[in-house]
Order: C-alpha cells, then sequence, then structure tokens
C-alpha cells in the first residue's frame, strides 16, 4: 500500500467551507478511483490559518496514476482551489505503508 501525502492552508475562517469542497471534489475522486483505500484529512487552526494535510492511502502507484495522471508526483487541483488556498504545495510525497492498524 503506498500513502500520497498533500498539505495547504486557508484562512482559518475558510476552513469549512473548503473542507465541504475537499467533499466535493478530491474526497470525491478519491472514492471513485480503482485502487483507493480512503484518505485521512487533518486540520490545525494556528491563529488565522487552517493547515490540512490529506493522506490518501492507494493500492499502487498504478492506482495514483488513475488519479493523478502520468506524473504522479504533481499534486492535482480544482477550479476554486485558487479562491481557498492561501498556501499549498504544488508536489506531493509518497510513502511506502509497512504498518497500518486501520486495516
Amino acid at each position: 500500500m503506498i500513502a500520497r501525502t498533500w498539505r495547504g492552508a486557508t484562512r482559518a475562517k475558510d476552513s469549512a467551507t473548503y473542507l465541504g469542497y475537499l467533499h466535493r471534489t478530491g474526497f470525491s475522486e478519491y472514492r471513485n478511483t480503482e485502487g483507493n483505500r480512503g484518505v485521512l484529512a487533518l486540520r490545525r487552526i494556528v491563529d488565522n490559518r487552517a493547515e490540512f494535510l490529506l493522506v490518501s492511502l492507494w493500492d499502487s502507484m498504478e492506482s495514483i496514476r488513475g488519479f493523478a495522471g502520468d506524473d504522479v508526483n504533481k499534486a492535482v487541483f480544482y477550479p476554486e482551489d485558487e479562491r481557498f488556498l492561501i498556501e499549498r504545495d504544488d508536489h506531493v510525497s509518497h510513502f511506502e505503508v509497512v504498518f497500518n492498524t486501520f486495516a
């Protein structure tokens, strides 16, 4: 199993709206992509900023290609991301899952 991680940040006041947007865009596409095992969305609010860390789980790099396209290291963005994100990683990281108590 492969974990794919991405980080981004919004204004704190936009964090709930952005989370709803994630449900309609990225989270929905994860669920509809064969080989996706789920996603863990983490958020922390510090002062006026909401930081997000997304960890999606995949069967293989080939499964990730089904979601991200040929450049699996490039982050996937949606049309309204610019409206919300004040900071974002343009690239993602991939990790081999070597231990998992969630499954």
